[in-house]
């Protein structure tokens, strides 16, 4: 499976959790995103995925916030809110904002 995974804040491509992913068998695209400009990450990731037609999207905190504003069609996209009482992840249908 092709995932595109979004980084969070001051975060960086190569971490724990994209490292997890490819270690159980998938490929993982994990670009690195600016943390000072929310509409230039937004345009990496939308990029990427236009590029690479990911299975899936996967976004970590701020990551997730990126992914809600890319165009994605009919691709499933998850966010995953990583806080100290809240970990549950949202997903999403088909089609950015919905």
């Amino acid at each position: 499976m092709l995932i595109l995974f979004l980084h969070g804040w001051q975060s960086t491509p190569g971490g724990v959790k994209p490292t997890y992913l490819k270690d159980h068998g998938h490929s993982v695209l994990n670009p690195k995103l600016p943390d000072d400009d929310f509409e230039e990450a937004a345009r990496i990731a939308q990029a990427e995925f236009d590029r690479h037609r990911p299975d899936v999207v996967v976004g970590s905190s701020r990551g997730g916030a990126i992914a809600m504003n890319v165009t994605v069609g009919d691709t499933p996209t998850t966010v995953s809110r990583i806080g100290p009482r809240d970990s549950t992840p949202i997903r999403r249908g088909p089609g950015k904002g919905h």
